[in-house]
Order: structure tokens, then C-alpha cells, then sequence
């Protein structure tokens, strides 16, 4: 089995990303690799490399999961942990317990929806009383396991700043501090191409939900190999019909 899509995929993050060019922006820089990434032929070439046993699989196999925000996460390829590579599969109709919770990133990000139709809106914390009252809380993984650890950090105040609707072929990329919400606008599975890169990630993101109680720990629902593998080729065969 060959992995050649795959080594020039880490190639390509690698030299486009890493290293400090002169006047180079690396919310720009993230968005132009996902985008090149994101088309259709490309991503699919590289998903069947991957659904095919390519690559590392069983080490592939521990990240992904369900998200709280109701999307599968597939892990594609990363450079050690500067640079993550993941399709997100969004299901219809199929929100999960923080769909509504609005929060930031621990590194710069980039995404391209490659089917479908994303919304998203973006926020600014305030202290002049102004903006829709949330609670916030300081998020982390929780030792010994990978489950979300939330940690209470207080009130604030949020304003909604932008709301965008993002189609198939578009691109959007985020410092990892912009605070945002993001869902699926269709009643089909929506797939995005998502990148995480920068060496200098933050300890914890921040997570602001509405006022009342909240669980302190989340667990992640992972899958084993069979189901990574079995959700690469199901991706696949979506795939083959955009």
C-alpha cells in the first residue's frame, strides 16, 4: 500500500507553513493550503489512499470522534503538532450538545467546504454591558484521558459581530482567538476540510454558553480502525457524487 498522497500532502503543509517568511500571513497562508487541498479530485484521491490501509492508521484511528458541536472528525495527516489535517462531516439536523456554545481555537484554522453549506457567526466579548450575557468557561483536555475539561471562568458579554453563509468552494480562515459558532445549513451531510497550524498553540480555548448549568467534563465518543476505515470509504463514496 502506497502513501503517496499522503507524504505530499505533509510536504505541501510543511513548506507552505512552516519557517518565517517575510511579510507572510499565516491566516492567509492557512487558507490557500486548504483551499488547493479542499477540491473535490485532490481530497478524494487522497481519502482513498487513506480508506485504502495507507498511512498510519491504528495511530490515525485515536483522534478521531464525535464532536460536541455535531460533526464526525477524520483525521487525514499532520506534522507532528503544528499541523493537523481533518475532513469534519456534519449531519444534517444532527447538532450535538454544543451546537449553540460559542468558542475560539488553540491555533490559527482554516477551513473549505468542500459539499454542502456552512453558517457561521462571529462574536466579540464586551465590557460595557452591551451583547447577550453567556457563561465562560476555560477548556482543556482532562489528564489521564481525552475528554474536554470545562472549567468555570466567569460571566461576560458577547455581541454578535458578522454572520456569514459559506458554499461549496469557499474558504474562510480565523486567528485562533476569534470567537464563533459554525452549523450546518442543509438537510445533506455537509464536508469540510479543516487545518490547525502554528507551533505556539494555547494552553485551553474558551467555550461561552448560556447562562445555567453546564457539565464539567465531556467525554469523547473515538472510533477503533474498522470504523475509521469504514467512515474514510463511506466519506469516499460522498465524495464521488460532488
Amino acid at each position: 500500500m502506497g502513501d503517496r498522497q499522503v507524504r505530499a500532502v505533509r510536504r505541501l503543509l510543511t513548506e507552505s507553513l512552516d519557517g518565517e517568511r517575510r511579510g507572510r500571513d499565516p491566516v492567509a497562508a492557512a487558507g490557500a493550503v486548504v483551499a488547493r487541498l479542499g477540491r473535490p479530485p485532490e481530497l478524494l484521491e487522497l481519502i482513498t489512499e487513506l480508506a485504502d490501509g495507507s498511512g498510519d492508521p491504528e495511530d490515525s484511528a485515536r483522534l478521531p470522534y464525535r464532536h460536541v458541536l455535531g460533526f464526525d472528525k477524520l483525521l487525514l495527516a499532520g506534522v507532528g503538532s503544528r499541523h493537523m489535517l481533518r475532513v469534519h462531516l456534519w449531519h444534517a439536523g444532527g447538532g450535538g450538545t454544543g451546537a449553540d456554545d460559542i468558542h475560539n481555537h488553540r491555533s490559527t484554522l482554516a477551513s473549505h467546504i468542500v459539499r454542502g453549506r456552512l453558517g457561521m457567526e462571529l462574536y466579540e466579548a464586551r465590557d460595557d454591558g452591551e451583547g447577550v450575557e453567556a457563561n465562560r468557561y476555560e477548556e482543556s483536555l482532562a489528564e489521564g484521558s481525552a475528554d474536554w475539561l470545562l472549567e468555570p471562568a466567569g460571566r461576560a458579554r458577547l455581541r454578535l459581530t458578522h454572520t456569514g453563509h459559506y458554499a461549496a468552494g469557499s474558504t474562510y480562515a480565523l486567528p485562533p482567538h476569534t470567537l464563533h459558532r459554525a452549523w450546518c445549513e442543509t438537510d445533506e451531510p455537509t464536508v469540510t476540510l479543516f487545518l490547525e497550524t502554528g507551533g505556539g498553540r494555547r494552553r485551553h480555548t474558551d467555550v461561552f454558553t448560556t447562562p445555567g448549568p453546564h457539565a464539567g467534563a465531556v467525554a469523547k465518543q473515538p472510533l477503533d480502525v474498522p470504523g475509521y476505515l469504514a467512515a474514510l470509504n463511506g466519506l469516499a463514496e460522498l465524495l464521488k457524487d460532488t
